[in-house]
Formats: structure tokens, sequence, C-alpha cells
């Protein structure tokens, strides 16, 4: 029972776990594999694990990215539950 008691207070007294504290411990960071190693060492890649984005084309947009700190502010009231009710 001692020996419990004692691995209770050893556990208690450890902080976070990361990448860089403890011995033989490997956290990652949630990337993930985008291949395969080979028996030679070396790393394939593979195509279809890696990671593609679809970026609409945006040549003709008339949005820009940022937002001003100059334009004018405006004021809304705050919504209430009969704003969406459906009136007839």
């Amino acid at each position: 029972m001692q020996e419990v008691i004692r691995g209770i207070f050893r556990g208690a007294k450890r902080g976070v776990m990361t990448a860089k504290k403890g011995r033989n411990f490997y956290k990652g960071n949630r990337t993930g594999s985008m291949g395969s190693h080979t028996k030679h060492g070396s790393y394939v890649v593979d195509l279809n694990k890696v990671r593609t984005y679809v970026v609409p084309d945006l040549t003709d947009c008339e949005l820009r990215p940022y937002v001003s700190h100059r334009g004018e502010k405006i004021k809304v009231d705050p919504c209430s539950a009969a704003a969406f009710t459906a009136t007839e």
C-alpha cells in the first residue's frame, strides 16, 4: 500500500510532458506522415498523402485582404428572438 501512495506522489510531482522533457519520449506535432521510410534509410514521399489546398481564382475580386482602422464605425442594435421569427 505504501508503494502505491509513493507512486501517486511521484506522478503528482511531474509537470506537463512535452517533447523537450522526458527520456525516450517523442510527442510529435500532429503533422502526420507524407511518405514512408525505405530499408536503405531514405524517405519516399507519397503524393497521395501530401496536403493540397484548392484556392479560388481571386483576380477580379473587389475585396481587399485587410480592413482599414480609419473606416467609419457602424452601430448595430443587438439581435432579439423576434428578429428571427417568421412573420407573414
